[in-house]
């Protein structure tokens, strides 16, 4: 009768690590599903660099998880509940090993590598690795429901953050170091817009990218329909708006690379210190998507409130349009002109505009040659009465041609 060598008093997944370490002889980490260290063979010094900067992060390095998604290991243990074998890739420092994914139903809950030093482990020790991640699963259960209690916790707070319903800096210290998270000096919220709501599938694979992106520290996330809300720390960051930047770029690709997911609209609101300022943070970011979604092509480039410019102050100039019940004569003649005779100046007058009054990118832009477009914009200067030379005329008619757009939506 064979006996289950990971069966006894092991009371810990660092205890369970150096028992599967002395059954196969080899080195053993065990990780979480998003690559977070959580236990490791002790009593063993073989190792290599990929091992050694996992232990000394508590996780995997980011470099790592990429070639592993790129050679196909991430995904073929994201199928099967077979081990895998992973051949060294002397770039990145990993030799070779095999790893076991720790299945819960239909749920990765975690991984166990085996460092295969010396030695390559044969089908009877292929089949006790297999018994290993069994073995482990409940451990790992523990910590998941751990987890998921400790998130919501999370999720509570940084809900009340976003809505202002705690306005006491000092309470929101004291909360923040209740739940054992280092208020950040410096902050910026961020929001990705996914096409539809977000299924707890889909919340998982962004658990994923979030935990093994190393970019920038993310303090809290959370989840409202379709809309993912962070809370970024920008502590130590020299080059904020870039690296924000460079953030959402590294997201959204590897969403759609990794699991299909396209089409995210990003937004990040300003760079704050007060914590008070969370809310104003998120209106911020929200006002951004608004924006961008009404003037999709104007604001294609833009990510961030502070580029928002002229876009930032709409809603204030219609206020004040309505209030005093102007109506921009020039503009309204063009569009009466367009809808008796279909033609299309006040487009043609909004890219001329947008371009900044260059004729040869506004030609382009509209595809005619620039000899039409000049010809269009007499017709312009003259049905509308306007002296495109002016530049406060020039602008007036910007801003009003934006409002008109933002009144249509």
């Amino acid at each position: 009768m064979n006996i289950d060598p990971f069966k006894g008093n092991l009371d810990t997944l660092d205890e369970y690590a150096d028992r599967i370490s002395e059954v196969l002889q080899c080195p053993i980490t065990i990780e979480d599903s998003n690559h977070r260290l959580i236990a490791y063979s002790t009593h063993d010094e073989r190792t290599d660099q990929a091992r050694i900067a996992t232990i000394i992060g508590r996780r995997v390095p980011e470099k790592v998880i990429n070639n592993l998604w790129k050679e196909g290991t991430i995904p073929a243990l994201l199928e099967t509940d077979q081990p895998v074998r992973v051949k060294n890739i002397d770039e990145i420092g990993l030799g070779d090993r095999v790893a076991i994914s720790i299945w819960k139903n239909d749920e990765v809950l975690g991984f166990i590598w085996a460092i295969e030093i010396d030695k390559t482990l044969n089908e009877e020790e292929l089949s006790l690795l297999k018994q290993a991640a069994n073995a482990v699963k409940n451990k790992l259960l523990q910590l998941q429901v751990r987890k998921y209690k400790k998130e919501e916790r999370f999720q509570e707070f940084f809900w009340r953050l976003l809505t202002g319903h705690i306005k006491s800096h000092e309470e929101i210290v004291e909360k923040f170091h209740d739940i054992h998270i280092t208020p950040p000096s410096s902050f910026s919220i961020a929001i990705f817009r996914f096409q539809e709501d977000i299924t707890p599938e889909a919340e998982r694979q962004i658990s994923y990218i979030l935990k093994t992106m190393q970019r920038l520290k993310l303090v809290l996330y959370t989840i409202d329909c379709n809309d993912l809300i962070l809370l970024i720390s920008l502590d130590s960051i020299e080059k904020p708006t870039e690296e924000r930047k460079q953030f959402v770029e590294s997201f959204t690709k590897k969403m759609k690379e990794r699991f299909g997911v396209d089409q995210i609209q990003a937004s990040f609101s300003s760079i704050y210190s007060t914590y008070k300022q969370i809310e104003k943070s998120y209106e911020e970011s929200l006002t951004v998507l608004k924006i961008k979604k009404t003037f999709p092509d104007e604001t294609a480039h833009i990510l961030g409130y502070q580029e928002l410019g002229i876009y930032q102050l709409l809603d204030v100039i219609l206020e004040k349009r309505k209030l005093d019940q102007f109506e921009n004569y020039s503009l309204k003649k063009l569009v009466d002109y367009d809808e008796r005779h279909n033609s299309n100046l006040v487009e043609t007058l909004e890219v001329f505009l947008n371009k900044d009054h260059n004729i040869n990118d506004a030609a382009k832009e509209l595809n005619v040659h620039t000899n039409t477009l000049s010809y269009r914009l007499k017709r312009i200067s003259e049905i509308g009465d306007i002296d495109l030379r002016d530049p406060n005329q020039k602008m007036t008619l910007y801003i009003d041609i934006k409002l008109m757009k933002l009144k249509a939506n």
